[in-house]
């Protein structure tokens, strides 16, 4: 079986479960080629574990101040090369598309009629989990962004779906720092970081950001490009994480035991409802429109959670698809759960 991977390249999320995903394949002998859009070329790190992959430019979104540019985004994206994309992408040696929310191998399929599987989170929010900002437009993005033949979701619960546990691959804690906080909010200014954190001189804060801050900082803000080693590192060793509200870093803080403050990118569907799904796990702190000091206070003197030891999803996902038979899901997704601990908290809840 000949497998190409299509991946969207926005935000690292979708890059952390191909990462997963990859090493799952490579072990099982898996055929597979692996193709990214959402970002340039240049801006991808840390692919070796892709082998020969291919780029192309996709679809994306623009941000600004922590919220998503509806105009920006609409201009920034070439919509007739992304149709030329897609008629030139040639699917005539594959058997199967596997994709993670990328577009272009997604419509590709779909025109040629190759068979496609979807695994993504997104694919999670077409069940009734926690949703804000359902509407027309967000039902017809999950859709119609990305349109698989199987779409397969992952979430932290599953709510009572056939929904997967998430994909997650962590460093083993070996000594925790409770006055160590990880900061990873890629969508808001370095300034207002800096700004947000000075205060409190008694922590030690390990931001991660692409930008640099204009202005000079206080020597408890250690300041990183993105280093994808370092940021593993260090969320081992922390005693909390502040982030947006991305599914894939809040579920590596949950299978970690690491306490959650986050601030969602403001206009985004699927970090809006991931809030709310945490807030009704009571699995994290939410600053919901601003960088929230009075939060950040309280959340730093909150308690530390239980762990969750969610399973290798990949290794159990990849013998699935060599088999071949895909029409029933659900009992992949059965099996998977029944191997998670969730907190008793947790047992009950529904959306």
């Amino acid at each position: 079986m000949k497998i190409l991977y299509g991946v969207q390249g926005t935000g690292n999320g979708h890059l952390s479960r191909a990462r997963v995903m990859a090493k799952a394949m490579h072990k099982q002998g898996a055929d597979v080629d692996f193709f990214f859009s959402g970002r340039s070329a240049e801006h991808f790190f840390d692919m070796q574990c892709f082998g020969q992959y291919r780029v192309q430019s996709g679809l994306t979104f623009a941000t600004k101040d922590g919220r998503v540019n509806v105009g920006q985004t609409a201009k920034m994206n070439a919509w007739f090369g992304f149709v030329k994309d897609v008629k030139n992408l040639d699917l005539s040696g594959y058997d199967l598309v596997l994709n993670d929310f990328e577009p272009v191998s997604a419509w590709a399929a779909k025109n040629q009629g190759v068979p496609s599987i979807g695994i993504s989170h997104q694919a999670a929010l077409n069940f009734s989990v926690p949703k804000v900002g359902d509407s027309w437009f967000n039902e017809t993005m999950l859709n119609y962004f990305a349109p698989v033949d199987i779409a397969l979701g992952c979430h932290w619960h599953h709510f009572g779906f056939p929904i997967l546990p998430p994909f997650v691959e962590v460093d083993k804690v070996e000594k925790e720092l409770a006055h160590q906080v990880l900061v990873y909010l890629p969508f808001e200014s370095p300034d207002a970081i800096v700004d947000f954190l000075a205060p409190f001189t008694d922590y030690t804060f390990l931001v991660y950001h692409a930008g640099i801050p204009h202005r000079s900082m206080p020597p408890h803000i250690k300041w990183h490009g993105f280093d994808r080693d370092g940021f593993k590192a260090a969320m081992a060793s922390c005693g909390g994480v502040i982030g947006n509200a991305g599914f894939e870093l809040a579920s590596e803080a949950l299978t970690l035991g690491k306490k959650l403050l986050i601030k969602p990118l403001l206009g985004q569907f699927e970090q809006l409802s991931n809030v709310a799904a945490l807030e009704l796990l009571g699995a994290a702190e939410c600053m919901k429109t601003c960088l929230d000091p009075d939060a950040l206070r309280r959340w730093l003197k909150s308690p530390t959670p239980e762990s969750i030891d969610y399973p290798q999803v990949a290794d159990e996902l990849v013998s699935w698809l060599l088999k071949g038979d895909w029409n029933q899901p659900e009992e992949l997704c059965q099996s998977l759960w029944s191997q998670v601990n969730l907190p008793q908290s947790w047992q009950k809840k529904s959306p």
